[in-house]
């Protein structure tokens, strides 16, 4: 996001009282719209495709398509690269957040999230960062990893087009490091490291830092339980 522009928000959930606690935390707030909702994730698509969107939140369970099913064909849509998905959960390990992050979600909540986490969530993911913090990610992701590495050898595969330097970064990245944490390990300026950490999403078409650390976990750069 540029400047002042409006923060466009869609929810979906099936439940309207859901919809509407959101609707109204969001809109009291300066800089943020909620465009549209809706109650299954068939509808979720026909808002995003109608009304641009930067974020939406989304439950998972919901019929006619769920969460998991909206956010895969969002990620897989061109025409709404722009769209950063969080999925918005009963439960912190939820069995289907690991899947949803896979899916394209660029990150997750918990429904009783504090207001203002829910605000500063929707304002860090409409500027392309990650939702979680590069540390929470990680220890939600060792909790998950079982789940998360079923496909090591493909998962290596995508990155044979990296160099070793952006291998380490990648690492470091699903270390939990920050950029300039990443500079300091890797005695480089922080600019230097942001750019490898840019190059490194494009070259794996990642839409987010947490798709990063999940392709760390996922080759094997990084282990579960390594500090």
């Amino acid at each position: 996001m540029e400047g002042d522009a409006v923060i466009r928000v869609a929810l979906a959930d099936d439940q309207l009282l859901v919809r509407a606690g959101f609707r109204a935390l969001l809109e009291a707030e300066e800089g943020i719209e909620v465009v549209g909702e809706a109650s299954t994730g068939a509808e979720l698509l026909e808002v995003v495709r109608r009304h641009p969107v930067d974020v939406v939140l989304m439950d998972i369970r919901m019929p006619d398509g769920d969460g998991l099913w909206a956010t895969e064909q969002i990620a897989a849509d061109p025409a709404l690269a722009g769209v950063h998905v969080v999925i918005v959960t009963t439960f912190e390990l939820d069995e289907y957040v690991a899947r949803a992050v896979r899916a394209g979600a660029s990150g997750f909540l918990v429904k009783d999230t504090e207001p203002v986490d829910l605000i500063r969530a929707v304002r860090v993911v409409a500027s392309g960062d990650a939702l979680l913090s590069p540390g929470v990610t990680k220890r939600l992701l060792e909790r998950m990893a079982t789940g998360l590495r079923d496909a090591p050898d493909a998962q290596r595969e995508r990155l044979a087009g990296l160099t070793e330097r952006e291998r380490e970064v990648l690492r470091l990245v699903g270390l939990g490091l920050t950029n300039d944490e990443i500079a300091a390990e890797l005695v480089l300026s922080p600019l230097t490291a942001k750019t490898h950490v840019s190059r490194i999403m494009a070259k794996l078409h990642a839409r987010d830092r947490v798709h990063l650390v999940v392709t760390a976990y996922e080759s094997g750069l990084v282990a579960p339980g390594w500090q």
